[in-house]
């Protein structure tokens, strides 16, 4: 008897409710950015929507709007895999370029690749009850480029 609750301890500080080894993120630590979100820049017009997390992923749709005309769509998944958590970005359907998830709270979500071109860096952080803020940023000519999409949640 004291074995067995010696080894359900053990394995208890080993690995999370979802299976995880313990220290990893899952795909519940960045379920707040599950919703509908619009923002706008001047006369353009942006807009996430993803799903709740469901079988260890998150699914979104992304697209830009200018001048009355689609100028950008993205298809975009978070998905919970054996070491970690990981944004893929798939910007006009293409092949998917992964992004792992290195920082996490509650409020903060910051995803990286060091090896790709750009961005390096994907980031998503609440603001009050109904505000999302997404930014990419990396390297540009030699210089650091960060860009931020402000978004509210839709009604």
């Amino acid at each position: 008897m004291r074995t067995a609750l010696v080894l359900a301890i053990a394995l208890s500080k080993t690995c999370s409710v979802s299976g995880q080894p313990a220290g990893l993120p899952t795909i519940r630590d960045v379920a707040w950015i599950a919703g509908a979100w619009v923002g706008s820049m001047g006369s353009t017009q942006f807009e996430e929507h993803w799903t709740e997390p469901k079988g260890g992923a998150m699914l979104a749709v992304s697209r830009t709007i200018a001048r009355e005309k689609m100028v950008m769509f993205e298809f975009l998944r978070i998905e919970e895999r054996a070491n970690g958590v990981f944004y893929v970005a798939q910007p006009k359907g293409r092949p998917g370029v992964d992004f792992k998830l290195t920082k996490w709270s509650e409020r903060e979500a910051v995803f990286e690749n060091p090896q790709h071109d750009h961005p390096k860096i994907i980031s998503y952080r609440r603001e009050g009850e109904s505000g999302l803020v997404a930014a990419v940023e990396g390297d540009e000519k030699g210089k650091h480029v960060k860009q931020e999409y402000r978004f509210q949640r839709k009604r």
